[in-house]
């Protein structure tokens, strides 16, 4: 359940064109967004007058969009285009048939993994704008927390470890299965060394040392 309050009902369609009229598009990018996309709406807007914040933010207003996908593989640079230009931080609820996923863009794009339409959840947290926004990353690009300590460690921090940590993990699964390939006892001993020293360091990045 997306858990805004009322008085931040939008509930705007917004013709695809608008969008992607005026974005530095490729040829290709253009067509991925007319093949892929069905609507846009614009369902809510958080500013700090319809929250009755009292805190003033370097955020102005954060949006939410509505995707609705003709398939849910498509090419998500679009998303990332939209969010780049726009002025505003937007949230996207990406929709194809009883399924959901949401996305934002901080620095990249993070996205959730697709769920069924009942199980999505997102609550803003905080006094201003800045904090809501911190939650709605934290709720989406960190939803599976990959460090157990996580302390005082920022927004940014923990997904620095976490991208760290996702990186580390692939090469541990990649140095395994090359330890399992090896017959000559020399190098496999030093794979297993290696494989050692990889998973000594994501203990300590999942123990929140970078």
């Amino acid at each position: 359940m997306i858990d805004l309050p009322t008085t931040t009902a939008v509930n705007r369609r917004i013709p695809k064109e608008a969008f992607y009229k005026h974005l530095p598009l490729t040829k290709v990018l253009k067509e991925k967004f007319v093949s892929d996309v069905e609507r846009i709406s614009v369902e809510n807007s958080l500013t700090k007058e319809n929250l009755n914040l009292t805190v003033d933010s370097g955020i102005k207003e954060i949006l939410l969009l509505t995707v609705v996908l003709k398939k849910q593989e498509f090419d998500a640079r679009v998303l990332e285009a939209i969010a780049r230009q726009n002025q505003h931080k937007l949230v996207f609820q990406l929709a194809y048939e009883g399924n959901r996923q949401l996305a934002l863009y901080h620095g990249k794009l993070y996205r959730t993994e697709w769920m069924d339409a009942a199980k999505l959840e997102l609550k803003p947290k905080g006094f201003s704008l800045d904090e809501i926004w911190d939650s709605f990353v934290e709720q989406i690009a960190l939803y599976e927390e990959r460090v157990d300590n996580i302390g005082i460690l920022s927004i940014d921090e923990r997904l620095s470890l976490q991208e760290k940590i996702l990186r580390l993990e692939k090469m541990i699964k990649k140095t395994e299965a090359a330890a399992w390939k090896e017959q000559q006892p020399k190098k496999q001993f030093e794979i297993y060394s290696r494989l050692r020293d990889y998973k000594q360091k994501l203990e300590e990045l999942k123990d929140g040392k970078a």
